[in-house]
């Protein structure tokens, strides 16, 4: 098991109770996402964590199918599940480049506070859009804290320094036009965006962004990536 993994494996326990400092945005960013689903969508969450959203999202699409690197969170998830007798969802311990995830098999995919986590994040996009259907939606929620005047350098050193020699997971500390960049790359077009801000500390908000992929470039065969 990678730092990541046992990382998060260690937060799993308490990790719905630190989420709960950021409900309102937590409950803004899944309102929002709300207005791309529809009753017949397969829908990936990546990164779902506990399975918050995958099960407060599941009574408006066909399906969900949630993936997270700690086997902990998704046990969590699971019982999560269990206990309030969602059918529709499953989780499942993977990477997005699991190769149990099938091409053009999804009609949403949703990756809320992950991408900052990604160390290559390029890559990770154009996998998502692999997964997408053509003119499949990608909703993300990502905390740009190279944007944020509020973090002190000092802080950001701190915090740069351990997540790259693996001390903890890394960490990239994202500006906005670089993340609109990387998803345009990935050959998606953005449609909507929005800054949320949290009400607890520490301060970043996290940056919203709605993007649909460009069905014309997979008609042209451009499918690639890998696992």
């Amino acid at each position: 098991m990678n730092i990541s993994a046992k990382f998060w494996d260690a937060l799993a326990n308490n990790f719905d109770e630190q989420e709960g400092r950021y409900k309102h945005a937590h409950l803004k960013t899944v309102e929002n996402a709300k207005k791309y689903l529809n009753a017949s969508d397969l829908v990936l969450d990546y990164g779902c964590a506990t399975g918050t959203t995958a099960i407060e999202v599941a009574g408006q699409v066909k399906a969900i199918q949630g993936i997270d690197l700690s086997p902990k969170m998704i046990a969590a998830a699971k019982r999560r599940a269990a206990e309030q007798k969602i059918q529709n969802v499953d989780f499942a311990q993977a990477t997005i480049f699991d190769k149990r995830l099938e091409k053009e098999a999804f009609d949403v995919i949703l990756a809320f506070g992950i991408l900052h986590l990604l160390k290559d994040l390029l890559k990770a996009i154009q996998r998502i859009n692999e997964l997408l259907k053509p003119g499949g939606v990608f909703v993300s929620s990502t905390a740009c804290m190279g944007d944020d005047k509020t973090i002190p350098t000092l802080m950001n050193r701190i915090l740069f320094i351990p997540s790259r020699i693996g001390i903890l997971p890394y960490l990239r500390f994202l500006k906005i036009p670089d993340l609109e960049h990387s998803i345009t790359q990935g050959k998606f077009e953005i449609i909507e965006t929005e800054t949320l801000t949290f009400t607890a500390s520490p301060p970043p908000g996290q940056t919203y962004i709605v993007a649909r992929f460009i069905a014309a470039k997979k008609v042209a065969g451009n499918s690639g990536g890998n696992s």
